[in-house]
């Protein structure tokens, strides 16, 4: 083989390199495994048809983000779980991606926090994707 294709050859090699390590490392579709068992799953009552997600999920997932965001905002996982179980759902922020839909629901904690959660349906499960205190602007630089 000749010299000329060798730097050619490397850079192809690299680049697959590189996104096989995209595709294949913790947290590539924002859906880092951190989970948390809620309690135990109701019968007749998990998915409102009109709702599209389930409000008492077998597990909550928490995406690397949205425990960032909770630790930033100072929210606990217990508030989540109160603004999953009776939080409002705010039509004018559900959105559609390519990804799925995603829901959002607004309401107040027993802390008298206002809080948005940001969910998205998973099978029998839901993952939080963002949590945000609507109450007050936190600084939270290093959540991406």
């Amino acid at each position: 083989m000749s010299k000329k294709y060798t730097p050619y050859i490397v850079l192809l090699a690299a680049a697959l390199l590189l996104f096989y390590v995209k595709n294949h490392q913790r947290g590539a579709n924002h859906s880092e495994t951190v989970r948390v068992t809620t309690d135990a799953v109701q019968p007749g009552n998990n998915t409102s048809s009109s709702e599209g997600f389930n409000r008492h999920p077998a597990k909550i997932i928490y995406t690397k983000h949205a425990k960032c965001r909770l630790e930033c905002r100072h929210i606990t996982e217990n508030e989540v779980k109160e603004i999953l179980e009776t939080g409002r759902l705010n039509t004018n922020k559900i959105q559609e991606s390519d990804m799925g839909k995603t829901y959002p629901l607004d309401g107040k904690t027993s802390g008298d926090k206002m809080v948005r959660i940001v969910v998205a349906p998973k099978k029998d499960d839901v993952v939080i994707v963002t949590v945000i205190d609507l109450d007050q602007d936190w600084p939270c630089g290093d959540c991406n």
